[in-house]
């Protein structure tokens, strides 16, 4: 059963051991008033009961155990918050990924050389797979040519994260965008 103002209670995700949780017999009680006190267990939760708060454990591998009282739904809260807004903050960076071949036309070069400008100025990563088939094996050296006119095509926005690799019958190559190739789009524009 939830009481009501208590919705941390029961919860699974619960990390924080407080009030009778608490096993050590002395504690290291840490307050408004400045430095870190030793004091008994029993004499903290006395303290936390008069202020009407919890005495929770903030630092349990501590010798003696770190507590402090503190509202505990309200820490939750807070903690839940900043959770929240450390993630808002994360940039997830995507891989997209451009497959050709060996023998592409001028035109679809063109085509995907321009989306994968977009993928880089978006922030994403790109891997090129350039694939072989039949009789193509023969030849890497062509793949490998399509690898350097790509890189050719975007050294002024991108870097080569990872260099040509030959993969069994393709060849991959990963290339991210570089710092000061936000700037010169910016100064193109």
């Amino acid at each position: 059963m939830i009481k009501r103002g208590r919705r941390f209670e029961g919860s699974k995700a619960d990390k924080y051991k407080r009030n009778d949780q608490i096993s050590a017999k002395t504690v290291r009680l840490v307050g408004e008033g400045g430095e870190p006190v030793i004091i008994s267990t029993d004499k903290a939760l006395e303290l936390a009961n008069e202020k009407g708060l919890d005495l929770v454990e903030i630092s349990p591998n501590q010798n003696p155990p770190v507590v402090k009282i503190i509202d505990y739904t309200k820490f939750k809260f807070e903690q839940i918050k900043q959770a929240k807004a450390a993630k808002k903050k994360q940039k997830i960076i995507h891989v997209k990924e451009i497959k050709m071949r060996p023998a592409i036309d001028n035109h679809d070069f063109q085509h995907k050389v321009k989306h994968a400008r977009e993928f880089l100025l978006k922030g994403d990563k790109v891997k090129f797979t350039l694939m072989f088939r039949g009789r193509e094996m023969v030849h890497p050296e062509l793949g490998f040519n399509v690898m350097e006119m790509i890189q050719e095509a975007l050294e002024d926005i991108a870097t080569v994260e990872k260099n040509p690799v030959k993969e069994g019958r393709n060849i991959t190559m990963f290339m991210t965008l570089n710092t000061s190739g936000k700037s010169k789009q910016k100064e193109n524009k």
